[in-house]
């Protein structure tokens, strides 16, 4: 019908003839729209659904968060290569490798001066063409390290780790990236929160202490928080890239799977998750296969157990590891209630028998 037509008539002073001829027309007009729906069906109407789809899809996209400079600059710095020494990645590619045992870095506020050790400092430029510079410091299998950033904040990196942060942090927040594992005693700012940002996962804080593992060849993320508070900020979602966010309290351990992307807590002694900062490493009732995951990359080492049954087993105690390989295998021989054997080979593998 017409819209003209429609908006002339009035209905209430129609005359029973009229109303009738009106009906008629509306009919034909209704089986005339229903003969072009149906010549259309696969034409227009295939058009109009992929026109629809579209437009989901990019309302989708739209939603979906959008990466940072630090999340960008992270994957470019996946090739860097690893020596069997600690380094820092300055400003246009600088490598310092550290050849100390102690190597403790520490940043001055502006992060323009590094201090490396007792003996060693070096300078650089905190913004190149008005972006901030990104450093890097990587820590090899064998190794540790720890460093002060320049907001104050102190970060102890465990072996076979990364982290990438800026040499000087913005006004509004402060954001790292980790690869491996690390325990942070964040300097507390109430404006400007402190992120830790892996892939699919961020941790927020303003200023406590935690322990965050997330090694390429773990299942999962792991966060232990000692004190304060921390938000969790998870991509749970894999087709919409859903966020997910929880808070967690002292004492509480937070499990982000990395394949299904499901996150659960539960309460925990956190004291193993912070020793090996002092060189010790808690276990309770914790597998041999498991406890030799963190002996071979504290110190480097390939280890193989060629008995499932011994791998199963549980173990509970304190283990020093700033004594050697060796003796470390030999206090879990004389706690373990099974008997095996080892040999520590020249091709650095660890088998055990």
């Amino acid at each position: 019908m017409e819209n003209n037509f429609q908006k002339n008539i009035n209905f209430k002073s129609l005359k029973k003839e009229e109303k009738a001829q009106l009906k008629r027309r509306i009919s034909n007009s209704v089986y005339s729209y229903i003969k072009r729906r149906r010549l259309l069906k696969y034409g227009v109407g295939v058009t109009a659904a992929a026109v629809v789809t579209f437009l989901s899809i990019g309302i989708f996209n739209s939603q979906m968060p959008q990466p940072s400079p630090i999340e960008v600059f992270a994957k470019t710095a996946e090739d860097l290569e690893s020596s069997n020494k600690v380094q820092l990645v300055l400003s246009d590619d600088h490598n310092v490798e550290i050849t100390e045992d102690d190597s403790a870095i520490s940043y001055s506020s502006t992060g323009e001066q590094v201090q490396i050790g007792n003996e060693k400092s070096v300078s650089q430029k905190t913004s190149q063409k008005d972006q901030p510079v990104f450093n890097t410091l990587i820590v090899p299998f064998g190794k540790r390290s720890e460093i002060v950033l320049s907001d104050g904040s102190k970060v102890w990196l465990n072996s076979g780790s990364k982290l990438i942060f800026p040499a000087h942090f913005s006004k509004n927040k402060r954001e790292v990236y980790l690869q491996g594992e690390g325990v942070f005693e964040v300097a507390h700012r109430q404006n400007q929160p402190f992120l830790v940002k892996s892939e699919h996962h961020e941790i927020e804080v303003l200023g406590t202490v935690f322990n965050v593992s997330n090694y390429k060849d773990d299942p999962a993320i792991y966060t232990v928080l000692q004190s304060g508070s921390v938000q969790i900020n998870v991509t749970e979602d894999k087709l919409f890239n859903a966020q997910k966010h929880i808070v967690i309290t002292p004492g509480t351990l937070a499990t982000f799977d990395k394949d299904d992307r499901a996150i659960k807590t539960e309460s925990v002694a956190i004291e193993p998750y912070f020793s090996w900062r002092d060189g010790v490493f808690i276990f309770k009732n914790d597998s041999l296969k498991s406890i030799m995951k963190k002996i071979a990359r504290y110190y480097n080492v390939e280890i193989i157990i060629n008995d499932k049954n011994l791998a199963n087993e549980t173990f509970s105690g304190y283990l020093d590891v700033k004594e050697s390989i060796e003796h470390v295998m030999e206090t879990i021989k004389a706690t373990e209630s099974s008997e095996f054997e080892y040999q520590l080979t020249q091709n650095n593998q660890l088998i055990i028998n």
